[in-house]
């Protein structure tokens, strides 16, 4: 069952297909070359004109520090001005908002989305991709253009692997993905899901674990300085006198 937020996302886009966005205001994320990227799109692909809408969600981070705030200027007025450029009477071409939602308002509006925008300059994994895939109807899902920055673009080779720095070719990426033929958007979007359902919380945990007791048995100390506690999801390495007690909680996703 859809949120309130979410029904009423859908009820203003009018048929619209729906690109979305979802970062915190940050150099990493690369917001500025993706609303050149955007810009782009428009600029090469006119028919799109008054079918699509790009929403990105984008709360505040560091608003004291100058260079935050006028990267936050810069964001905005570069929305502002495609706005201004492309959009009409009954239709405007980006939301750009700068507030943030609900585990299970995201996830209602990742599972309405065409696409998603995940483009980081520079990104150590970056969930929101697996966030976004995780959410999507397999009998219709929508498609994942990614960095190839991205931690998760190691995984993630199904979506639509893009540099960011390129506005071109995230364009070109842009218009494939709405065009995208429904047989493709489900083989992809098969292949990423088996790899977040592989590679989940519990697989990755054990996988640490085994690391990190492997790498244990050669340290100057005996095995038995090592205690796991399966109940508790925890693992207590003692060195040298020193605890180090690593913690592995796992939490049920929202409904959509």
């Amino acid at each position: 069952m859809r949120s309130p937020v979410v029904r009423n996302v859908l009820e203003s886009l009018a048929g619209r297909a729906m690109i979305i966005g979802v970062d915190r205001l940050d150099y990493s994320k690369g917001l500025a070359q993706r609303m050149d990227a955007f810009e782009r799109f428009l600029a090469v692909y006119p028919n799109w004109h008054g079918k699509v809408t790009y929403l990105q969600i984008t709360p505040k981070s560091r608003s004291e520090i100058q260079e935050y705030a006028d990267m936050e200027r810069t964001i905005s007025e570069a929305a502002g001005r495609i706005n201004g450029s492309y959009g009409e009477i009954a239709w405007t071409p980006i939301r750009y908002v700068n507030r943030a939602y609900s585990r299970s308002v995201l996830a209602g509006l990742y599972r309405s989305a065409r696409a998603a925008l995940v483009t980081p300059l520079r990104d150590g994994m970056n969930l929101v991709a697996k966030e976004y895939v995780a959410a999507q109807n397999p009998d219709d899902p929508g498609v994942l253009i990614l960095s190839r920055f991205a931690g998760a673009a190691a995984e993630l080779t199904s979506a639509l692997l893009v540099n960011p720095y390129d506005p071109e070719t995230v364009a070109a990426s842009i218009s494939h993905a709405l065009s995208m033929s429904l047989e493709e958007r489900r083989s992809r979007h098969k292949a990423l899901f088996e790899v977040i359902s592989e590679n989940d919380l519990k697989s990755w945990g054990e996988r640490f674990l085994g690391a990190l007791s492997k790498g244990a048995a050669d340290l100057p100390y005996p095995q038995e300085h090592i205690e796991q506690q399966p109940a508790l999801n925890t693992t207590v390495v003692y060195c040298g006198g020193s605890e180090v007690r690593i913690i592995l909680v796992a939490r049920p996703i929202a409904d959509f």
